[in-house]
């Protein structure tokens, strides 16, 4: 397990009070703090000890090649999150709570039972629940999108702020199989008007892989996808800034509207 130094136990400290403040941070005086990943997990780790609360479920960032190289990344990377951060669709969101978000279209997987790496992605599918999300991810930083390096990313729990969980269904359900889950397509509207349309291909070319990277990751940690726990996936759209307006995200597949209010 890596140790924290001195330095970048302030800084874990520091990313805590700004998430419980809403006072973000300045990236210039932490720059050069974390410098690989295993440091920026476990700094994330800390913070997740300081919020006091059990991990409920994680999002999954980067995984794309578009936002993997706005970050200087080849690899998904994740953030823990605690439960008061999923809401469930349709949501109100106060600007003022938070930061600088953003607003991106995902699908959100829950597992009816544990995880593990030796599940195939068949498996997985008959393991979890899907439900089209929005999630909002935000930073505790100042002017952090596109520019915030890759550590920070991670030491920051991902960026993560909220998810806004449509219906959850049987995954099995909703797809007759594995390739399937490739194959949904979304369009974000604003105030009624259309921003962004994406695909779940656009998610490490099927979501589940995304799943599948998480749960292995986790593993490998000495940490485990557990029953009841879940995770936004990956993006289908190169996330807009979440204004005051109704945001709606249409699914097909019968997943349904997600709707968020941000006022």
């Amino acid at each position: 397990m890596t140790q924290l130094n001195a330095k970048q136990t302030e800084f874990a400290n520091a990313l805590y009070q700004a998430y419980a403040k809403n006072e973000p941070l300045t990236e210039s005086d932490w720059t050069g703090v974390v410098t690989d990943d295993d440091t920026a997990y476990a700094v994330q780790d800390q913070v997740m000890q300081l919020k006091g609360q059990p991990v409920a479920g994680y999002k999954v960032s980067l995984t794309s090649k578009q936002t993997q190289d706005m970050f200087d990344a080849d690899s998904p990377l994740y953030g823990q999150q605690v439960a008061e951060r999923f809401l469930t669709a349709p949501a109100d969101v106060n600007l003022a709570d938070l930061n600088e978000p953003l607003v991106e279209v995902e699908l959100a997987f829950r597992a009816k039972e544990d995880l593990h790496s030796n599940d195939s992605l068949d498996d997985l599918l008959h393991k979890v629940t899907v439900a089209g999300a929005l999630e909002v991810p935000d930073a505790r930083f100042k002017d952090w999108f596109p520019s915030l390096g890759k550590y920070n990313v991670m030491s920051d729990c991902a960026v993560g702020g909220l998810v806004v969980l449509g219906t959850e269904k049987d995954a099995d359900l909703v797809f007759s199989d594995v390739a399937a889950a490739a194959t949904v397509n979304a369009t974000l509207v604003k105030d009624g008007k259309e921003l962004a349309s994406g695909t779940s291909a656009e998610v490490l070319g099927n979501p589940l892989e995304s799943l599948k990277w998480l749960v292995t990751k986790l593993e490998a940690q000495g940490k485990g996808f557990k029953a009841g726990q879940v995770v936004s996936s990956g993006t289908f759209v190169l996330p807009p800034h979440l204004t005051a307006g109704k945001w709606e995200v249409h699914f097909d597949h019968e997943l349904g509207d997600v709707v968020v209010n941000a006022k």
